[in-house]
């Protein structure tokens, strides 16, 4: 067989995860990102200063390198219809197509779709007047939930624990428009309790595949404090995903969800991101994303043992059921490395030194190479990933390449995988 050229969108350590796992196959040949960064770059991908948002970037860029296979991993492009204009090109490309991608780019069709094909989720109502959404939120009550409609970077997402503090995150989203046009409409929905799970899943629009299950660590500091991020540590298999819990979100949320879907003329090919709490009255659906999490893929990827070359191929061809997909009987750390002042304001441009030293996989998030050095140039910087024999083993490997890496304000949670 031919080996496959393969363009990969995007520029972080969910990509940087991706295109490690393609590396390993032999039938990857050419391995492109676009815009890539500085631990792609060091493993041997050309990257192409290309926005990932750039569609007509990105099609010139496809038009003139002729990948077999282009993978689409954020949520702005797939939401933009990234996959709908390369495919009217004639490239193959993984990921779904726009009517399907707004599974996550819009809470209001996520849970309206949830409601009308009894999918476990939260309670809840949308808001496009201010007025309306202060009077619903003083009538339930706090602790109460606040979601910007549409995209915003993994921060749209308020968990108030008074009325003032929900009140200020309808001023902030529908008055100040903090998120732009994703606060036109909010979510407002009751607040779950129990324990939080990540499950991503293939699908190719009939069979879906569920990956090994992991738990990511939003808050900036240890015990769950401080603001949301993009992500700060994830670790995989979750201990709460029994084979019992998986068989119920198969027949409940899984292969519900792909169904309605198709049912409503949004068939969904790619990898769909199921955000999961189990409580006292089950598992419950938080969230959608249309994509692989990040820094969940940072767990995820290193413990599948299946050609991923193969698996995004079947996706994209309607065959996944033919793919026999495995994993792994590990366990799996990430540890993310940030800048100091993240989520905030932050420097970059450091030099980071010692990665050689580390024993296990370290992701690049936001790196650049130049003149042979690894720079600083994000928030989350690194993802320092291990496997184990558990998790405890995982985690103490994680941690100790972590004493070997430094640049100037690094700075990390301490309690990733602790306590699970």
């Amino acid at each position: 067989m031919d080996k496959l050229n393969i363009l990969v969108v995007g520029g972080g350590g969910r990509e940087h995860a991706v295109i490690k796992k393609l590396m390993e196959s032999p039938k990857a040949g050419k391995i492109y990102a676009a815009p890539g960064n500085g631990g792609i770059a060091l493993d041997g991908a050309e990257c192409f200063p290309v926005k990932a948002t750039d569609i007509d970037g990105m099609v010139a860029l496809a038009e003139k390198l002729q990948p077999d296979l282009v993978v689409v991993t954020p949520d702005d492009p797939l939401v933009l219809g990234m996959v709908d204009v390369l495919e009217s090109k004639g490239f193959k490309a993984f990921g779904p197509h726009k009517n399907a991608a707004i599974i996550e780019g819009s809470k209001m069709f996520s849970k309206n779709l949830m409601k009308k094909y009894g999918i476990p989720t939260a309670e809840f109502e949308v808001f496009n007047d201010y007025e309306k959404a202060v009077a619903y939120v003083k009538e339930k009550g706090a602790p109460i939930v606040v979601k910007a409609d549409g995209l915003a970077l993994g921060k749209g997402v308020v968990v108030a624990q008074t009325v003032e503090e929900a009140i200020e995150a309808l001023d902030s989203i529908m008055l100040d428009k903090k998120f732009g046009a994703s606060g036109s409409n909010v979510v407002i929905e009751e607040c779950l309790f129990g324990r939080e799970m990540s499950v991503l899943a293939f699908t190719d629009g009939k069979v879906v595949k569920p990956m090994v299950s992991a738990q990511d660590h939003k808050r900036v500091f240890d015990d769950d404090k401080g603001p949301n991020t993009g992500g700060m540590g994830t670790y995989a298999p979750s201990p709460i995903y029994t084979p019992d819990v998986a068989d119920y979100c198969m027949k409940n949320i899984f292969l519900p969800t792909v169904n309605a879907m198709n049912s409503e003329g949004r068939t969904f090919k790619g990898v769909l991101y199921f955000g999961l709490m189990k409580t006292k009255k089950g598992v419950k659906v938080i969230e959608y994303n249309a994509r692989f999490g990040d820094p969940e893929t940072q767990v995820v990827l290193p413990l599948l043992e299946s050609d991923l070359v193969d698996i995004m191929v079947a996706c994209a061809d309607g065959n996944l059921e033919n793919i026999d997909i495995k994993w792994a009987d590990k366990a799996a750390v990430c540890v993310v490395l940030a800048s100091g002042g993240y989520p905030g304001s932050y420097e970059s441009g450091f030099e980071i030194t010692g990665l050689e030293n580390a024993a296990g996989t370290v992701y690049h998030a936001g790196t650049k190479l130049v003149d042979g050095k690894i720079l600083t140039a994000g928030g989350r910087v690194l993802g320092v990933t291990n496997i184990g024999k558990d998790l405890a083993d995982a985690r103490d490997k994680s941690y100790k390449d972590v004493e070997k890496i430094s640049f100037q304000g690094a700075f990390c949670r301490k309690d990733i995988a602790k306590n699970v």
